[in-house]
């Protein structure tokens, strides 16, 4: 049996949409991908509309929705960015016969669950395949930090989404105790997604600046992870560093707090440092956790590598709840 939904992925920057091909309970592939600004429509439904008219055709009466913020309540106010979604108006709005409506690192960890091990590479621990039994943490740096887990049973999975980005931000050492300090000046609670996520560079760049009694530069986040994955610029490169510094000491907090035995790094930028993180200071900081170093170490984290794994996991939930 052959059939097709709609799925789409809604960040804090970007709305991905693509018409997934089912095959016997299995996604056989995307088809007609695209990417939009979140910010150039108003509302989901205006999005979903531009998305048919972009296609050409008429949208499949099934869909799946992959959001960035908790699913539950009558009205979704999604994470880093202005749409609201009330999930009761849905199908009418959408034209849908059948949806799910999962977190998008729910979304992420579908994928996870259901893709081959040639989508993961390795990042370190040993270099193993993922665990068939047991949990998997995933985690992600983007616009914001998503967190999931797979928890793999008897040829099963179930995904637990969470919002384990917006706990406290830990610091180590005195940079990251200033760190957390100019934080503290805006922000009254400072969770780690102010660090540990795309715009946490801004932060980490300026706070270093003040260390070294430099005046830092002025750009937007784009322009500064360029500079800082450049090379070019010895403070952006610093602040990178520092930036890894802060997601392998999260990760390896939040694989110790879930009790997990393999972790995926995700997320759009993950997948833009994933070469980096290797030589990086993330596996120093992922293992020192004092008496547990030892288990630490027998850990493979590995990095996903699927171009699209919030749409790819978005029709692995309808799967899922459907069928």
């Amino acid at each position: 049996m052959v059939q097709e939904i709609v799925v789409a992925d809604i960040g804090g920057t970007h709305a991905r949409f693509a018409i997934a091909v089912i095959e016997d309970n299995h996604i056989a592939r995307l088809d007609n991908q695209i990417t939009m600004n979140s910010a150039d429509h108003a509302t989901l439904q205006i999005a979903w509309e531009a998305y048919g008219f972009e296609v050409g055709r008429k949208l499949p009466s099934d869909g799946a929705i992959a959001v960035a913020g908790p699913v539950g309540g009558d009205v979704l106010h999604l994470t880093n960015n202005s749409w609201m979604i009330r999930p009761h108006l849905i199908q009418e709005k959408l034209k849908l016969e059948r949806y799910s409506l999962v977190n998008d690192f729910g979304a992420v960890g579908h994928a996870v669950a259901l893709l081959e091990d040639r989508h993961f590479e390795h990042i370190c621990g040993p270099d193993i395949p993922l665990s068939a039994e047991g949990l998997i943490t995933v985690l992600g740096p983007g616009t914001g930090l998503g967190v999931a887990h797979v928890m793999r049973q008897a040829r099963d999975y179930q995904v637990t989404e969470t919002e384990g980005g917006h706990i406290d931000f830990s610091p180590h050492d005195e940079v990251e105790d200033r760190l957390l300090r100019h934080l503290r000046k805006e922000h009254s609670r400072v969770s780690v997604e102010r660090v540990v996520a795309g715009p946490g560079l801004q932060t980490i760049y300026h706070v270093l600046a003040e260390i070294e009694g430099q005046a830092s530069k002025r750009m937007d986040d784009k322009a500064l992870w360029q500079l800082a994955l450049s090379g070019e610029d010895s403070l952006a490169s610093a602040a990178f560093d520092r930036f890894c510094l802060c997601l392998g000491a999260f990760a390896g907090d939040i694989t110790l707090a879930q009790g997990a035995r393999s972790v995926v790094i995700a997320g759009g930028l993950g997948s833009r440092i994933a070469h980096r993180l290797p030589s990086s200071g993330f596996r120093e900081r992922f293992k020192a956790k004092g008496r547990f170093q030892s288990l630490m170490e027998q850990i493979p984290v590995k990095q996903l590598l699927h171009e699209q794994p919030g749409l790819f996991g978005a029709a692995g939930a309808f799967i899922k709840e459907h069928q």
